[in-house]
């Protein structure tokens, strides 16, 4: 009864530090449970490698909901089968594309695998992305260059690479970004990334219980480079235009005809942009990787969040970095707690430079131009800017090429 107790008190701590932090919805996939058929095993709470659920009253809770980032772990282990995987929820829509049962859009040749389609687990998202190519065999063209294109190296799309490769397709993968992984490359380090077996093309069954954000990705690199896939990275999608044989899809750094499109780009979008000029500079990143690599230098932090915070205060911890984080508004509003004081004492000690109500009106070489609170124009001295402003969904292009999204209140996820 004294563990109960105990438990029940933690888990309702946990809870209300969330709500008053105004960290209450989800990012993305996350546990519904069904309280009726709750068993109170404690299950799913061991199972999940973010520790974002709790027991309280007996019951399984989603206590700490912006933890979650949809490993599914919980699902499997609950033995009622108590748990649905959801996105979205009763006050933020999530918005879904059209995707029939072989993966393709209601615009024909063109598919969607993974997350973005209604998929966050990776190992469902890997299924998927060979699935689509199954599918993609009976469609293809001639008269272009290649029998598909797939946008984006995660999960679903790594493993659709595999496939057409296997089934022998004149295929590309391109990547935004400068690495694979898609949402995974993002993590923070030696996050749990994936907690049960998948099987890929080529490759066969891969065991991969609780393996780590590095040991994933440094799998994914062996696969690319052992089996030579043909992936090209640091180029964007720009355009989808029809074609009389299939597609043109032009990117940031060519254009290709090919007779399919498998989209596998996940839902985490595009980084969202400052705007400003100088913000094209190689000093400019979207997200902050490894900490050690600023040791010494003038950085300055932009954003709001859980992410902006968690890269000021890990930069600060450098010697001899100097930090400056910007936001645009007049407070931090839905971080969290630990967080909120993690920075106050960073500030108060000198670590960090905290200018709220500030924007950034240039990126020079070696300084950048900032607007104040009291709109004072300073330039201060820089070597590196990482924005974590967030991501610009991929709705608007999906429904300028014609694919139907429809948003959804609590939708359960694709098996």
């Amino acid at each position: 009864m004294a563990h109960q107790r105990t438990l029940n008190r933690r888990g309702r701590e946990r809870l209300s530090e969330a709500r008053e932090s105004g960290l209450t919805e989800p990012a993305s996939i996350h546990p519904v449970i069904d309280l009726t058929k709750c068993c109170g095993s404690g299950a799913c709470v061991k199972a999940c490698p973010e520790k974002a659920l709790s027991l309280i009253n007996g019951k399984a809770v989603l206590t700490d909901p912006t933890h979650c980032i949809g490993h599914g772990a919980c699902l499997e282990a609950c033995p009622v089968e108590a748990i649905k995987l959801v996105f979205g929820t009763e006050k933020r829509g999530m918005d879904i594309p059209f995707v029939s049962p072989t993966f393709e859009t209601n615009v024909s040749n063109i598919f969607i695998a993974g997350e973005l389609g209604g998929m966050g687990l990776i190992r469902k998202a890997a299924v998927q992305g060979k699935q689509a190519i199954d599918s993609i065999l009976t469609k293809k063209n001639e008269g272009n260059d290649y029998d598909v294109i797939i946008v984006g190296a995660g999960p679903a799309g790594l493993s659709a690479t595999l496939a057409a490769k296997e089934q022998k397709l004149k295929y590309l993968t391109i990547e935004q970004e400068v690495s694979l992984g898609g949402a995974i490359f993002k993590y923070p380090r030696n996050k749990v990334a994936m907690t049960q077996p998948v099987t890929l093309p080529i490759i066969g069954k891969v065991e991969m219980y609780d393996i780590s954000k590095e040991e994933l990705l440094g799998f994914w690199l062996r696969a690319l480079k052992e089996q030579e896939l043909n992936v090209s990275f640091n180029e964007r999608m720009e355009t989808v235009d029809k074609t009389e044989k299939g597609y043109e899809v032009k990117t940031s750094k060519n254009t290709y005809q090919t007779a399919n499109v498998l989209l596998a780009i996940g839902r985490q979008g595009t980084p969202r942009r400052l705007e400003v000029p100088g913000e094209d500079q190689a000093k400019v990143v979207y997200r902050l990787i490894d900490p050690e690599q600023y040791r010494g230098q003038h950085v300055l932090v932009v954003g709001g969040g859980d992410s902006a915070i968690e890269a000021a205060i890990a930069l600060s911890e450098q010697p001899d970095t100097n930090v400056t984080l910007s936001y645009r508004s007049e407070a931090f509003g839905r971080v969290k707690a630990k967080n909120r004081d993690r920075l106050a004492q960073a500030e108060a000690s000198h670590q960090i430079n905290v200018e709220l109500k500030s924007n950034v009106k240039e990126i020079r070489l070696d300084s950048v131009v900032m607007e104040l609170a009291d709109k004072e124009i300073v330039e201060i001295p820089n070597i590196a800017v990482i924005i974590c402003a967030g991501g610009v969904l991929p709705t608007p292009f999906l429904k300028e090429i014609g694919v139907m999204v429809e948003t959804h209140y609590g939708k359960t996820v694709r098996a």
